[in-house]
């Protein structure tokens, strides 16, 4: 499966969860956002990661790639104030055996 389709069956997933998408591949000078959803009160930001090897595709979200996407957020935050009321990084992982989706994953 590419990344494409990874994408998209974690948006739907997040749909069928409750979330509402906003914004997919948002991108900035700091990096890009993979689905950027609305989650109750939260915006939610969100890195989807698939593929197959010896290691879990989310073993490839470090730290380096969390400050990323957190600067990232602070920049859609400061471009869309009125959207945010607090916000928190998921971590989808999208694999032929199906989807885990990893809540407020910390940087």
């Amino acid at each position: 499966m590419n990344w494409k389709e990874a994408e998209k069956r974690a948006a739907n997933y997040l749909r069928r969860k409750g979330f509402k998408v906003l914004e997919c591949n948002y991108r900035t000078r700091f990096g890009e956002i993979d689905i950027i959803a609305r989650y109750g009160k939260y915006l939610v930001f969100v890195e989807v990661k698939s593929g197959q090897s010896v290691f879990s595709p989310r073993t490839r979200v470090d730290m380096k790639k969390l400050h990323h996407i957190q600067l990232a957020a602070n920049d859609y935050i400061m471009r869309n104030p009125q959207k945010c009321s607090g916000y928190r990084i998921d971590v989808v992982e999208v694999t032929e055996n199906g989807i885990e989706h990893f809540e407020d994953v910390q940087t």
